[in-house]
Parts: C-alpha cells; sequence; structure tokens
C-alpha cells in the first residue's frame, strides 16, 4: 500500500504525537529514537530529520502536549457563564479526577526537567500559563463582585500545588481516594473564594 506523502508540519505532528504516546508508555529515561519510529513504521533517520536529538524530541513533544493542554483551558475559560463556572469546569477538568492530560507523562516530565534544561522550559511555561489563566478568571470574578479574593495569584498558586499534588498520590501512590481529592479540591476554592459550603454545588460545565 502506497504511503500517504505528509507535509513537514504533517509529518511533525504525527512523530509528536507518537512520542507522547511512547514517553507515556516507556517512560523519558526509556525511549528511544527506534520506539517512534516503529510505531510509525519509519526510518530512525526520518525522525532524527525533524529532531536531531532524542532531548529536542522529548522537548518538542512535551511542549505538543502542553500547547493541547493549553488550548482546552483557554475554550473552558472562554465560554459565556460566569466566571465561578469557568472556574470551576477548568479546575475539575484539570485535577486528576478529571479529563485533563495524562498525569503519568507529566510526573514523567517533572522528574526529566531536573536534568534536561529544554524540557525544565517547557513545564515552566506551561506552569506559568496555567497559573495566569486561574488568576485571570479569578479578577474577572472578583470584578463582577461572584466571589471575594484579595490575591488571586496567591490562590492561582496555591490551588495548582494541591492538584499537581495530589495527581501524584493518585497516580504513583494511589493514596488517596477519587472522592476525597476531589473534597479537598472544592473545600480549598470554597475557602480561597469566600463562599459558603453550597457555593460550589451544581452541574459544572463539562
Amino acid at each position: 500500500m502506497t504511503r500517504v506523502r505528509l507535509s513537514v508540519a504533517e509529518r511533525r505532528g504525527e512523530l509528536l504525537r507518537a512520542a507522547v504516546e511512547q514517553i507515556e508508555a516507556r517512560g523519558v529515561a526509556a525511549v528511544r529514537i527506534a520506539d517512534v519510529a516503529s510505531a510509525l513504521g519509519v526510518s530512525n533517520a526520518l525522525v532524527l530529520y525533524h529532531f536531531s536529538t532524542k532531548e529536542q524530541l522529548v522537548a518538542a513533544a512535551f511542549r505538543h502536549a502542553a500547547e493541547g493542554d493549553l488550548a482546552h483551558l483557554r475554550k473552558l475559560l472562554g465560554r459565556r457563564t460566569s466566571a465561578l463556572r469557568r472556574l470551576r469546569s477548568a479546575v475539575r477538568w484539570y485535577a486528576p479526577t478529571g479529563q485533563a492530560k495524562g498525569w503519568r507523562l507529566w510526573i514523567e516530565g517533572w522528574a526529566a526537567a531536573l536534568r534536561e534544561p529544554a524540557l525544565r522550559e517547557v513545564t515552566q511555561e506551561l506552569d506559568r500559563e496555567w497559573k495566569a489563566a486561574i488568576a485571570e478568571v479569578i479578577s474577572e470574578g472578583v470584578a463582577a463582585g461572584e466571589f471575594r479574593c484579595p490575591d488571586p495569584h496567591g490562590t492561582a498558586l496555591r490551588l495548582t500545588a494541591l492538584l499537581d499534588g495530589l495527581a501524584v498520590q493518585l497516580t504513583s501512590y494511589e493514596a488517596v481516594p477519587l472522592t476525597r481529592a476531589q473534597e479537598w479540591v472544592d473545600e480549598l476554592l470554597t475557602r480561597e473564594l469566600g463562599l459558603r459550603p453550597a457555593g460550589l454545588t451544581g452541574p459544572a460545565v463539562g
């Protein structure tokens, strides 16, 4: 069967998606150029043509995954509804109990970023953009009188720290029941936004 000729952008996208899948399956340390090539039925040379080293491929794969996550986050936060509903939807999606990024991939990324400067830049950029987006919607809610929050950026940092920590506990150790993790997230939001305990009830926007 004749293989369809892809444009440079299409080929890179295909390679990056395959790299993400292989990193999730094998881990950053174990994944090889050959694994990505084999998954697509192409040569190692083709992968190296687009990404000259494994480190470049891994960093680009994480950036690809990060861009997808950020695009979905912005979609949730850009909906025409209250700031509280948008914030709750984003948190529910991002939380390890939701449907966000593969947490195993990102836990791998955090560990590898300690030794790989290019990967560290990607993970730091994702972290900054996530916090900024959350802080912005919190500020919108304060301005609209929906809730109180004297420090939106501090709240975004504390919220992210809890969600990332819960992801490790749930993914690596299975130490926390899913329902309890969600309760802790809701409790933090309730305190940070000065809401009554029933303030987060009702269906979130999916």
